[in-house]
């Protein structure tokens, strides 16, 4: 596995150091709703809570953002917010700001990885903000920080948020209306025929877009393959996460039976996942998703892995809102991911706290070109936006 070392930093990064980790818990509006098979992570009409972090040095700071979605994973807005502030923050004030890999060991002291990474998006948040001020800092994108992007935009997909044909349809139209020109559907809400019927409207309506599906973990080996073979004859790329991420040996079984790719998302929560699904020769496409994958540190160790082992990458991400869609956009450009992408974040959501920020057009993201990240917070926004996730409720 080769990751591009980072090039020499200038004497003024080498001397700063964290001294301060600041949360702020986010209630950003939601225009859309949107759910996994797991529940709702979106609702139109009510606040969608997101985490900010803020990282400072020397008076250069830094952001990033978790993305609560307990639906999808065991995070919650409330166990984000104490595991930065009382684990996370007091492991690494101090640390060299450069130093990202001491970081991530100084995480995994404080937060075990267990069979995951160990709260990943809350250690994600802090590290992308690590990864904003370290560029500000030089002057530099995230990229020019990295000596690696190859790629100055990155095509979306649409996410088909109805079931029946009819909403399907119109989701499918509201989706070309606004320039996307592939698109994604999550099934495994319902039964079988409902998630097929949903996966053939789509195709119905847009013959010749690029057409993946993800399930979220949730289908039997059995069902998974009755449902793959019905998704061959819809042009399908790609069939996401069908099982349990820890059932590794139904997904080799499926690998092996699947007539599509099978594309691991929830089951690859550290590079060394993806390295036990390699050696058993059980994964065809590995999904790169920055807050699942622990930050942007170990999300370039497992993108570096798939790369030389000759495994398709394909990306995604948490309806993000804009901090956490710069952080991707940098990461699949450094990659060269030329396939769209799972950034639904703009479709679901909005970012009032982002000032100069990602620019993006009939479903084309421009990879920023400002230092760092390349969105301007506002943090007088943030204080206004700000609300409480640990107030005792009655």
């Amino acid at each position: 596995m080769t990751v591009p070392p980072m090039p020499p930093m200038p004497f003024r990064l080498t001397g700063l150091t964290v001294d301060r980790i600041r949360t702020f818990a986010v209630a950003l509006p939601a225009h859309r709703s949107f759910g996994v098979s797991g529940g709702a992570t979106a609702v139109a009409g009510r606040p969608s809570v997101r985490v900010l972090v803020q990282v400072s040095a020397d008076g250069v700071d830094g952001w990033g953002e978790a993305s609560p979605t307990p639906a999808w994973t065991y995070e919650t807005a409330e166990s984000i917010v104490t595991t930065i502030d009382r684990y996370l923050a007091p492991a690494i004030i101090g640390r060299p700001v450069w130093d990202l890999d001491g970081v991530d060991s100084a995480f995994d002291r404080a937060i075990d990885r267990g069979f995951s990474t160990g709260a990943p998006l809350a250690k994600s948040a802090v590290d992308v903000a690590l990864h904003d001020l370290l560029g500000r800092a030089a002057g530099v994108t995230l990229g020019a920080l990295w000596g690696q992007r190859r790629r100055e935009t990155i095509e979306l997909g649409w996410v088909v948020s109805g079931q029946s044909p009819a909403e399907v349809a119109e989701s499918v139209a509201e989706g070309r209306a606004a320039g996307y020109r592939a698109f994604k559907v999550k099934i495994g809400l319902h039964d079988e025929e409902t998630d097929a019927a949903a996966v053939t409207a789509v195709r119905d309506n847009a013959p010749d877009a690029p057409l993946w599906v993800d399930a979220n973990q949730a289908y039997t080996v059995p069902a998974a393959l009755r449902m793959a073979r019905r998704l061959e004859g819809l042009g399908v790329t790609a069939f996401g996460q069908p099982l349990p991420a820890d059932d590794i040996a139904g997904l080799r079984r499926l690998r092996d039976g699947s007539p599509i790719p099978v594309a691991l998302d929830e089951s690859l929560c550290h590079p060394s996942d993806l390295a036990t699904f390699i050696r058993l020769d059980a994964v065809d496409v590995a999904v790169a998703k920055v807050q699942r994958g622990g930050g942007l540190t170990l999300s370039r160790r497992l993108c570096a892995l798939a790369e030389d082992s000759g495994v398709r990458l394909m990306g995604s991400g948490l309806t993000d809102s804009d901090v956490g869609l710069a952080a991707s956009l940098h990461l699949f450009a450094a990659y060269g991911i030329d396939t769209p992408v799972d950034l639904n974040g703009r479709q679901f959501i909005e970012s009032p706290y982002a000032g100069p920020t990602v620019r993006v057009e009939n479903g084309i993201a421009y990879v920023p070109d400002s230092p760092g990240l390349g969105v301007e917070v506002d943090e007088a926004v943030v204080a206004e936006l700000a609300v409480d996730v640990l107030e005792v409720r009655p």
